[in-house]
């Protein structure tokens, strides 16, 4: 009897914890810390990147969100948004600085926006932009497994979506979340990341200063870490052809926040 009594008040002990423990931002899902191997690393740097724990929204930023990202902040509207932070293409497929394009569905994910202005919503919802190495930590995941990027499947079926012709962006969700509960990673659209511009730099060429976007071209596969890792190339080259105001017609984002 005692001993019963004793398990009882240990699982109401566990239960009381558990409902009492922190719940994390809302529409957002945690990222637990692990190893990102970058295509290319450097031949100085220790082996993978340590990703600390990481919350990332569990959707893309929608048509609906940036409306709202607008009307409060009439800075970043189509007509008012300096050319500096945006090129003119900025909500190009809007029919005005307040009204979607009556084919732009609100709970489609927003594209024809810039690093600049991505950064500026994320930091109006009290969040930032996702790292290269936590987007990639977080969307390496197929619906079934972790490092789904051993998944040959899985990785071929990324490969057709880079490979396929734009079409018209439908609502969000459409997806199977990965496994840790994220969508719309892979076959919606390409996604800004914070550090997009530091694609092809390595610690040997920022120490000594030079710049190495110039030591690649775009079918190059020497000193790759998986010279079989089509999609992986393909999100390095695309990332380094960008620079923070192009907005472009299969380009959006989501928003990442620390624990």
């Amino acid at each position: 009897m005692k001993a019963r009594v004793t398990v009882m008040l240990w699982l109401f002990a566990l239960a009381g914890e558990t409902l009492g423990a922190p719940a994390g931002p809302a529409n957002m899902v945690l990222v637990p810390a692990g190893i990102y191997h970058p295509l290319f690393e450097s031949r100085t740097a220790p082996a993978g990147i340590k990703v600390s724990s990481f919350y990332l929204d569990a959707l893309p930023v929608t048509v609906g969100d940036y409306l709202e990202f607008v009307l409060a902040n009439p800075q970043w509207q189509r007509s008012r948004v300096k050319r500096i932070f945006a090129d003119e293409a900025y909500l190009q497929n809007w029919e005005g600085d307040l009204k979607p394009g009556t084919t732009e569905l609100a709970d489609a994910p927003v594209t024809q926006v810039s690093w600049f202005a991505a950064r500026a919503y994320a930091q109006w919802k009290g969040k930032r932009l996702p790292t290269i190495a936590e987007w990639e930590r977080a969307a390496a995941a197929s619906p079934t497994r972790p490092d789904g990027e051993n998944d040959p499947a899985f990785r071929r079926q990324i490969l057709e979506w880079y490979a396929t012709p734009s079409f018209p962006l439908v609502s969000v969700e459409q997806g199977k979340p990965n496994f840790w509960g994220i969508r719309d990673l892979h076959g919606m659209v390409w996604e800004w990341v914070l550090d997009f511009n530091a694609a092809l730099l390595g610690d040997d060429t920022q120490a000594g200063g030079q710049n190495s976007r110039g030591l690649f071209c775009g079918g190059a596969s020497q000193g790759a870490r998986d010279v079989d890792d089509y999609p992986a190339f393909m999100r390095t080259g695309f990332r380094s052809s960008l620079k923070a105001d192009y907005c472009v017609h299969n380009l959006g984002f989501r928003c990442a926040k620390d624990l």
